[in-house]
């Protein structure tokens, strides 16, 4: 009886007690390398969620400093490069190995056999037997039988026996023998795929780390800086980097980021990005970006041109060059200082992207990072502005329906797309190192009141959102207005000119007792908005202070009226104030319209926030140039093509375990007077129905021969 592939015993115990012994046993049992798999997926799992290879500042602000600092100890940052993955990778191809080495002459021995040699009574005891009468003797009948098998694509063994009734043949025939291989290929596959995972990881790194006197590098500086032995040479047989090259400029030094630092690869070839090309969705993602390259070969200084999409890498001496992403290639900027507290002044400062610069403001000392350039902002400027109620006489039930149904795409939020133009993002880093992070547009963005603002964002930390102010932009789409608001409002004079003015206007000059009354009102409330009087002991500024001091010097009762009076006050004061401002700038006063009111409304509320901005001075981008860069992933995987025949041996393995069922047929063919007493029996290494019809047909076939 043939026993199938998942029946051998692959754990039993070998005889002897040694330990070197016991121990082969456990390394080479199932029961082994299941539980390295398990592992091994347990790793996968979690370097797939978890980012590998980020700054170890990312892991601290998403996990907090304890988890942050067991898993770069665990180095679960870097799962697939870990020392402890790749030994049990290394595990896990010599137990299946050894399992592999163990089953293989056992397998190979079942397939050649035909167990020709079972005895006639163990016929009896398959589920799948018969049994007849045949005309005519064995040695025919026999022939007869192993020739129908054959022609059935059958392998049949003929063998003769003696009887006390004279000579008997037995009818020996297999099929379906490649199931026994289709578990040798499917082991040979993991030991394959896992041997192509270690070629192609950071194995060979590890050993020019290890032995070869490479140190990882993790300081900073220029790369033509780093010293030799961060370098790995251009012979090294495995890696894996990325490869930054701005637009007119070449570069041969691919960095291989590692857990705790980076390693330089040098390459054979210097990549050269003539043109880079990016095109855009509607929604502002990539939609295509591509490398127009030319390769320079060290060796014999030849040229090569190349276009890199993805999906679609160049190879040159065994090397792939992939499309992986895009950066800033070192774009200038030209920029404005806003002031935004008082004692600063605007100016303009020039730098590129990736570098830094100092400032001062009086004492105080800054250095002004300029981290990011991005030309296109596509934002969704949608979404229902109206009430969260439900008018029912309004609702249109087939609408509703229509909008939830259909195609998955569908959503009820309106959308708004639309490219809000280029912003910057720098960090103001004072003198003990703290830094903020800043993202500023250039243009003025309508987010939907009607009224264009200069967006102006600041963050504590990476983890947080951007938190903006909104500066209204005046007639000539700038923050000068603001500004010199902003200014005025700073200046006890300008506040004063700014009230008389105000309160000219407001009473008739034949009653001086309420000028005088209004005087000292609007003086009081232009007075606590720019932050000039105390209330309850302390200064605040803008509405608040406002509110603060209503709460202290109002009964609660009759707040609502006063509050009421006095921001009419207030912002008649401002308007006053806005049109001194303009006049110093040159400029005619406002005309009272509905423009007017939208920007001296959202004049107020940025005045209002403008003290709590955490930077004495914001920077507008005023002009840039934009250089772009291309991000390539170059690698050398000599484990490729092992991971490849793997997969294909993984593939015919798995289909030959479960798409091809081993048979084994046996024919005993007894004298019986001048014709034969036949006994046939049918093994397979699965119950199935076809194997019941396929006996059926058999015992019609062969028991059942046509007269």
């Amino acid at each position: 009886m043939t026993t199938s592939a998942s029946s051998i015993p692959t754990d039993s115990p070998a005889r002897g007690t040694g330990v070197l012994r016991r121990f082969s046993e456990l390394l080479s049992s199932m029961r082994f390398a299941i539980a390295l798999l398990t592992v091994i997926c347990i790793a996968s799992v979690i370097g797939t969620v978890l980012k590998q290879h980020e700054p170890a500042v990312n892991y601290v602000n998403q996990f907090g400093p304890f988890w942050a600092e067991l898993f770069l100890d665990l180095k679960l940052n870097a799962v697939y490069s870990a020392w402890w993955f790749l030994l049990i990778l290394a595990f896990l191809v010599i137990s299946t190995s050894l399992c592999i080495l163990r089953n293989t002459p056992k397998f190979l021995a079942d397939i050649r056999s035909y167990k020709e040699n079972i005895r006639e009574q163990s016929l009896k005891a398959f589920h799948h037997k018969a049994s007849a009468e045949l005309g005519q003797a064995p040695a025919q009948e026999a022939q007869r039988i192993g020739q129908m098998l054959s022609t059935g694509g059958w392998k049949v063994r003929l063998q003769e026996r003696d009887t006390p009734a004279g000579k008997g043949w037995m009818v020996a025939a297999k099929a379906g023998s490649a199931n026994k291989i289709g578990y040798i290929a499917a082991h040979s596959a993991i030991v394959l795929i896992c041997l192509g995972g270690l070629f192609d990881g950071d194995l060979f790194v590890r050993a020019m780390t290890w032995m070869g006197g490479k140190q990882v590098y993790s300081g900073g500086g220029f790369v033509s800086e780093v010293k030799a032995e961060h370098r790995l040479p251009e012979n090294n047989p495995a890696f894996r980097g990325n490869l930054v090259v701005s637009e007119g400029t070449q570069s041969s030094t691919a960095i291989l980021s590692q857990s705790d630092g980076i390693l330089l690869q040098e390459l054979p070839f210097a990549v050269e990005l003539k043109k880079f090309i990016v095109e855009y969705y509607s929604t502002g993602m990539p939609k295509l970006f591509a490398s127009e390259v030319v390769i320079h070969d060290k060796e014999t200084g030849a040229t090569e041109e190349a276009r890199i999409e993805v999906n679609h890498p160049a190879s040159y001496k065994g090397v792939q060059i992939y499309q992986s992403s895009f950066d800033d290639g070192g774009s200038t900027v030209k920029l404005r200082g806003v002031p935004m507290h008082g004692g600063v002044k605007a100016f303009d400062i020039d730098g590129t992207i990736g570098a830094s610069s100092q400032i001062t403001n009086g004492s105080d000392k800054y250095t002004l990072e300029y981290t990011a350039l991005r030309v296109i902002n596509v934002e969704n400027l949608g979404g229902d502005k109206g009430s969260s109620a439900t008018d029912v006489r309004k609702v249109d039930l087939g609408h509703a329906l229509s909008q939830r149904l259909g195609a998955a795409d569908k959503t009820v939020t309106k959308r708004e797309l639309r490219n809000v133009g280029p912003s910057i993002t720098y960090k103001l880093r004072d003198a003990a190192g703290q830094a903020r992070e800043f993202h500023n547009y250039q243009l003025p963005v309508d987010t939907g009141d009607g009224m264009p603002a200069f967006l102006l964002g600041v963050r504590e930390n990476p983890a947080e959102p951007f938190r903006y102010l909104r500066i209204p932009a005046d007639d000539d789409h700038s923050m000068d207005s603001f500004v010199q608001l902003r200014a005025a409002l700073q200046d006890p004079a300008q506040r004063e000119r700014a009230v008389r003015n105000y309160v000219a206007k407001a009473v008739d000059g034949q009653r001086p007792e309420l000028a005088a009354q209004l005087t000292e009102s609007a003086g009081r409330a232009l007075g606590l908005f720019a932050g000039a009087e105390e209330v309850n002991g302390r200064t605040v500024g803008g509405l608040q202070a406002v509110s603060d001091f209503i709460e202290a010097a109002v009964p609660e009762g009759e707040r609502e009226r006063a509050a009421d009076v006095l921001l009419r006050i207030l912002n008649g004061s401002l308007f006053e104030l806005n049109a001194l401002a303009r006049e110093a700038a040159g400029k005619k006063p406002l005309t009272e319209s509905e423009e007017t009111q939208r920007f001296m409304t959202q004049s107020v509320l940025a005045l209002s926030d403008a003290p709590l901005y955490p930077a004495p001075v914001a920077f507008e981008l005023k002009d840039f140039k934009h250089v772009q860069a291309s991000v390539f992933q170059v690698a050398r995987a000599p484990g490729k093509n092992v991971v490849y025949l793997g997969c294909v041996f993984l593939i015919l393995g798995v289909f030959a375990m479960l798409y091809v069922r081993e048979r084994r047929l046996w024919v005993w063919l007894a004298p019986n007077g001048t014709g034969s007493q036949a006994s046939m029996a049918l093994s397979s290494n699965r119950k199935i129905l076809d194997t019941d019809r396929e006996f059926e047909q058999l015992q019609q076939k062969l028991l059942n021969p046509p007269s």
